[in-house]
């Protein structure tokens, strides 16, 4: 079974995600004990997309964040890399949702195409995460909105090191008994360890070009979204 490193060749993330693409919405439910849902629930009124928004779910997987956003009526792209997650996404009936292949750091979209961009737990498994944020500014119309959820650590040092020591225990012991590749989840937790919190994330956003970032945690900050702007044109 193919799993990824920390450097995140993106041949491996693929193959790695391609790998558990059919368990894979499952997992989520299961390791979270059902507070994904929460939080998609939480992204989604952040996105608050509109009857004649154009929604880049980036990252997107199976597409099941890319349906809620369309629920008033905006349309949505599915990005994501893994043709195994775009295939198994694309069987389920999504209205007002297209499937595109697509890798973060080189996006196969017009400038300034979108209204709002968003990656949810996805941002993570980027190997060049400043320049993905860059290329979503890209993309973005002028004053359009950036919405990120991505696992972070929480505020209180002694407490995020048992909690990350718990989840280097308990997702592969889990991914064991549900999916095929219980490698990949002790890959799941390494990049949670690894990656940046609340205020090191803020800082990288503002640097790609971004305006107005702010986050608020989650599930005790477990979980952080922020969200920030694509400045506008002065004059």
């Amino acid at each position: 079974m193919t799993r990824a490193q920390l450097d995140k060749a993106p041949a491996d993330v693929s193959a790695m995600f391609d790998e558990v693409a059919e368990r894979y919405d499952l997992m989520n439910d299961v390791l979270s004990a059902g507070l994904d849902r929460r939080w998609r629930n939480v992204v989604a009124k952040l996105v608050a997309a509109g009857p004649d928004d154009l929604v880049l779910d980036l990252a997107a997987g199976t597409g099941t964040s890319s349906r809620a956003f369309t629920k008033a009526g905006a349309r949505c792209v599915a990005c994501d890399f893994s043709l195994g997650m775009l295939r198994s996404g694309a069987r389920k009936p999504a209205e007002r949702v297209r499937f595109v292949a697509g890798d973060a750091v080189d996006l196969p979209f017009a400038d300034e195409a979108f209204d709002v961009v968003t990656i949810s737990f996805g941002l993570r498994n980027v190997a060049e995460p400043d320049r993905a944020l860059a290329e979503l500014r890209r993309v973005t119309r002028p004053g359009g909105r950036l919405v990120i959820c991505e696992f972070s650590h929480l505020p209180a040092r002694p407490l995020d090191a048992v909690y990350q020591r718990y989840l280097a225990a308990a997702l592969p012991a889990v991914a064991r008994i549900v999916s095929r590749n219980a490698s990949a989840y002790a890959y799941l937790a390494e990049s949670i360890k690894d990656w940046p919190a609340q205020r090191q994330l803020a800082d990288r956003i503002a640097a790609a070009g971004w305006s107005r970032v702010s986050w608020r945690n989650l599930t005790a900050g477990i979980v952080a979204v922020h969200v920030a702007r694509r400045p506008a044109p002065r004059g």
